[in-house]
């Protein structure tokens, strides 16, 4: 009989988990193994850097793409079962997962998140997917038409980088919050943390499942994206290239002065507070109020939210719009207002977050 305890820790993924987690239905394609999720964090002395080593999961399991649900760290069999659970737990709750798991060939040691117990699973009866699935909705009892919502895929094509752990995290509690209802949200991420990617797989998401305010299933929701600079707005026109180009308007003065009216034939409109500001009558006033089913207002904490700002005039006239707000900018006595307006974030990922993952870079003054 063979002894484990001379097997190295990738002898007993290869021949004890990798196989008891296969037995219990997780198709490989569900499941990454040494899964880099942070860059490393960039370390600078003087004229040189370097780079730390990331973070990386020895097992991340998946109920669909993009939606990872459990993590299970694998250590050597002359370590007990639970050896790695804490260190499994400390980056499922990086990665907002609900599942933990640690194993040394001989059984499971199991966190579930949801319920804070602990327990140790025979090596042949790890949990499958549905299992693991049914225990999630138990406690977030979705209906048809809410799930359809969440579980609404990502867009993915060969030139499309599958999201960093934060933005999944941003997206997905977005897009929950949503599906339950909840029509003010917050997301506070760092400057170049890809808040336009994020914007982004939100509408594709919301497109695509045909959520709307009024007629959820029937039609294809409308969409604004609203910025406070002309390059802000482009840019976000720009990385919505794949929806089909008759879905989307960018809205400029000029043309609503040629036109004299405004667009209204498209889904995703674009434009800045100026803008829609201009005009003898306000253009914003020339839409009915509820003619927006969800409006993304980018730099919220420019004046937005702010109660003494005209830009808070458009925000008031949809009222009826789900409205996200878009904010590098954490909390602070000179922005409360605009935490008043939207309430507090659904998620936050710090510029400190961003530096030690290694997703930007630390600066000198």
């Amino acid at each position: 009989m063979e002894d484990k305890k001379q097997l190295s820790e990738e002898d007993i993924k290869l021949r004890y988990i990798t196989p008891a987690i296969n037995a219990a239905g997780w198709d490989n394609k569900h499941i990454r193994m040494e899964y880099y999720f942070t860059a490393g964090r960039v370390l600078i002395q003087g004229k040189h850097h370097a780079r730390k080593e990331g973070k990386k999961a020895d097992y991340l399991l998946f109920a669909a793409p993009n939606h990872p649900i459990a993590i299970v760290e694998a250590k050597d069999n002359n370590k007990s079962a639970g050896h790695g659970l804490q260190q499994a737990m400390d980056y499922a709750q990086i990665l907002d997962l609900p599942f933990a798991y640690s194993s040394n060939g001989d059984c499971f040691i199991e966190h579930d998140f949801i319920t804070g117990q602990e327990r140790e699973i025979a090596l042949d009866a790890f949990p499958s997917t549905e299992e693991l699935l049914s225990r999630i909705h138990a406690v977030k009892p979705y209906d048809a038409v809410q799930l359809k919502i969440v579980e609404q895929p990502y867009y993915f094509d060969q030139y499309t980088n599958e999201p960093r752990y934060y933005q999944r995290i941003a997206i997905n509690r977005t897009i929950e919050a949503v599906a339950q209802g909840r029509n003010r949200m917050l997301l506070v991420m760092a400057t170049g943390t890809g808040k336009t990617c994020i914007a982004f797989q939100i509408v594709w998401k919301l497109f695509n499942a045909k959520w709307n305010t009024k007629e959820i299933g029937k039609r294809a929701p409308r969409v604004l994206f609203l910025a406070d600079r002309n390059i802000l707005a482009n840019q976000a026109y720009n990385s919505f290239t794949a929806f089909n180009q008759d879905a989307l308007c960018r809205i400029k003065p000029d043309e609503i002065s040629k036109n004299g009216t405004v667009p209204t034939a498209q889904n995703i409109f674009f434009t800045i507070f100026q803008t829609f500001m201009s005009g003898e009558k306000p253009y914003f006033g020339q839409y009915e109020k509820d003619f927006f089913d969800f409006i993304i207002i980018d730099e919220c904490h420019r004046g937005g939210a702010n109660d003494e700002s005209q830009w808070r005039e458009i925000l008031n006239y949809f009222d009826s719009a789900v409205q996200l707000g878009l904010t590098a900018t954490p909390k602070r006595k000179v922005n409360a207002d605009t935490y008043k307006y939207f309430g507090e974030p659904v998620y936050q990922y710090s510029l400190k977050d961003a530096i030690n993952d290694g997703f930007l870079t630390p600066f000198r003054v």
